[in-house]
């Protein structure tokens, strides 16, 4: 029997699984990641403390297996994206922790440079160019605009605060990179990042495959720093001995989103997968070319294996499972199993809406000033309408993202591939599947991104021989079949939810 290792690097949580042959987990092991908040809206982590439950859990998972290390045959990684540091080349010292995608340290200046004139012109200059030749990267760029989730703005501001910084880059000593980067330098020694880890920085075209030379020249980013970019899946080098006990091949590098697309078995155009975690990601298969988005959703680049170049289009809501958990610390229940008969321990909300909205709220809405909170909370109101109007609100996110995604493209969606810790509510799940008119389909493993470096680097190794066969291997726990009279009875619920984001925008 031969085995694979996979490890995803999430905001929250460091995983190894140990799987297989027939994709089953024999082992794993997590660790908390420790986020700091070192000034009001930063929010990072320090390198050495992640390194340090990096190695661990991949040696406690290799422990708890039982196995021989020389039975892994293969190593798969996972990672966040839009997280991001700086570090020496030659000697490897930071200079500076992690600023993590959730940071707004950059926000003024992400506002001031959209109301810029430059931003201005670049986006009128890319719709004429559009009206005339009618590429779709003009498109995308007639409605470009910074946003905080992206790095570019958040390494202009460390570019222009972090002593030395911009010194030690003139005497080509600076590295820059996203945690995958960073890890694989850590791993290998080499300074290189995989196409869908580059193109969810905000600084790669993908619709050129090249870093994006016109960001650079504006904002004076010098690009010697930046990594080269390589496949998803390829020979990245080997895991240092002193990890495994023995070198292991690492051969596939993936932004986790892109794997939990992969892991879900998200191959062909059109398939869609829903990632339901610290943040809501809504992620669809849209083949060969990127979609260029007037409202917001982002193209991305899925993998590239050889000549097998694969776009994805995703459109996000920052604030799921962070929600639920910050109900939880407020004590309105003591348990997260128990909301979903909370939720359904009443008939409806009474006229109480939630806007999810500790991070503003993202396309389609685009208004990154809103708040959260309630509205319409009387003295009738008791815990299960609070809790409802939560769990509801994801879920109207979503289908604000889905209906954006079927006036937007040519696709007919058949189900929703659902994964992320969010996805065992059975409340949230079977609202989702009536409010879309879709089947939702829960997989045994939710552990999406897990399964999909998993998958890759199995490809790769000849553990497994073509996506067929990987299709047989995935295996659903439950299906949520849609109810028609749940839509209609929620058309006027919805519509009130709608006129409250409004009383919500621009509050900040």
């Amino acid at each position: 029997m031969r085995y694979i290792a996979a490890l995803d690097v999430g905001t929250t949580t460091v995983r190894c699984h140990i799987l297989d042959e027939n994709a089953n987990t024999v082992a794993s092991s997590s660790e908390k990641v420790e986020l700091i908040y070192p000034k009001p809206g930063y929010v990072e982590i320090d390198p050495d403390h992640l390194w340090t439950i990096i190695v661990k859990v991949i040696k406690d998972a290799l422990i708890v297996s039982g196995l021989e290390s020389t039975s892994i045959v293969c190593f798969g990684i996972s990672t966040q994206r839009g997280t991001f540091i700086t570090w020496n080349l030659k000697s490897g010292k930071h200079y500076h922790r992690f600023i993590t995608w959730k940071d707004l340290r950059a926000d003024s200046m992400v506002q001031e440079w959209n109301r810029s004139i430059t931003m201005k012109g670049i986006r009128t200059g890319a719709h004429i160019f559009y009206a005339f030749s009618r590429n779709k990267r003009f498109l995308a760029g007639s409605v470009l605009k910074f946003m905080n989730t992206q790095i570019t703005l958040r390494l202009l501001w460390t570019l222009q605060h972090v002593p030395g910084l911009r010194e030690a880059i003139t005497n080509d000593k600076v590295a820059f990179g996203g945690v995958d980067c960073w890890l694989l330098y850590k791993l290998t020694g080499k300074h290189v990042t995989d196409v869908s880890s580059a193109s969810s920085t905000g600084l790669f075209d993908p619709f050129t495959m090249q870093w994006a030379t016109w960001a650079f020249n504006i904002l004076k980013i010098p690009q010697n720093i930046f990594p080269e970019v390589v496949d998803t899946v390829t020979n990245f080098g080997v895991t240092p001995k002193d990890i495994f006990g023995a070198e292991i091949p690492i051969v596939c590098s993936m932004a986790d989103q892109a794997a939990s697309l992969f892991g879900a078995g998200c191959f062909q155009p059109g398939d869609m997968k829903i990632t339901m975690g610290t943040g809501t990601f809504v992620d669809v298969n849209t083949g060969t070319e990127p979609h260029a988005s007037v409202t917001g959703l982002y193209p991305l680049v899925g993998w590239r294996i050889g000549s097998e170049l694969v776009y994805v289009v995703e459109g996000a809501s920052n604030d799921t499972g962070a929600l639920i958990e910050w109900a939880k610390a407020l004590g309105i229940f003591k348990n997260v199993a128990e909301t979903s008969d909370l939720a359904n321990s009443v008939k409806d909300s009474d006229g109480v809406y939630f806007i999810p909205a500790f991070s503003g709220l993202q396309a389609p809405i685009n208004n990154h000033t809103a708040a959260a909170g309630f509205l319409g909370i009387k003295p009738t109101t008791e815990k299960g309408h609070i809790v409802r109007s939560l769990l509801e609100s994801l879920v109207f996110r979503i289908l604000l993202l889905y209906d954006t995604l079927c006036n937007e493209t040519r696709f007919t969606f058949n189900k929703i591939r659902i994964d992320g810790g969010v996805s065992q509510n059975d409340f949230v799940m079977q609202l989702l599947a009536d409010l879309t008119d879709l089947e939702v389909e829960r997989p045994v493993n939710v552990e999406m991104s897990i399964l999909g470096v998993a998958y890759l680097a199995g490809l790769h190794c000849g553990i497994w021989k073509s996506k067929e066969e990987l299709k047989n291997l995935r295996k659903v726990e439950k299906t949520f079949t849609p109810n028609k009279y749940s839509r209609s009875h929620y058309e006027q619920i919805i519509s009130q939810w709608k006129r409250a984001v409004d009383r919500f925008k621009d509050w900040y």
